[in-house]
């Protein structure tokens, strides 16, 4: 049995949408930190996205955990020239492919970005190579889109479905594999 237990990056606070822009995390409320680092299992590999908000909250973990190198694969879907702009400037802009980006997440882009299906596939080939070179208990600092993409492969539902969980910063989804297939322990879980 392998579990991956994917973190999302403590809070940026940003209100434009954050892709592949390397903004930092607040990590200030060291209670939650605690209690996440609590949550989690030691020892355990620990890999993060190689964004600063991933990798600086993977730092406030490390103590007790084999650190492995961050993976770009796991950065969050690039959303190209949206990245930094409000909902509002981009419904604004794009009204009828942003409408279909959230609708029908599939294979729409964003103008110089990536569809969900393009980060999703990234995601799994990552996933599925540290499942080959893996066992036990994984811990990966991720983003929202990326353990969504993962989440909708365990349950296998569609892009859509999978955009309807809350994936709030410091919280954990935990992804199980036992050889023959994935289930999910949990989801959003804030300890």
């Amino acid at each position: 049995m392998t579990r991956f237990w994917w973190v999302r990056h403590g809070p940026t606070h940003a209100k434009a949408m954050t892709g592949w822009r390397d903004i930092p995390a607040d990590l200030s409320d060291t209670g939650a930190i605690a209690r996440l680092n609590a949550h989690l299992p030691t020892p355990a590999h620990l890999i993060s996205s190689d964004l600063i908000r991933a990798t600086a909250t993977a730092d406030a973990l490390t103590p007790g955990r084999h650190r492995l190198p961050h993976l770009a694969a796991l950065r969050e879907i690039n959303f190209g020239d949206w990245d930094g702009k409000l909902w509002s400037q981009i419904a604004e802009t794009h009204p009828d492919l942003s409408r279909l980006y959230w609708d029908q997440p599939g294979d729409h882009a964003p103008p110089n970005g990536e569809s969900w299906n393009a980060a999703a596939e990234r995601a799994t080939a990552a996933t599925d190579t540290l499942l080959t070179r893996t066992a036990g208990d994984l811990i990966l600092v991720a983003h929202f889109g990326i353990i969504l993409t993962q989440l909708a492969r365990a349950l296998d539902i569609s892009p859509h479905q999978a955009l309807s969980h809350r994936i709030d910063p410091l919280s954990v989804t935990c992804l199980a594999h036992d050889g023959t297939r994935w289930r999910a322990d949990s989801i959003n879980h804030l300890p």
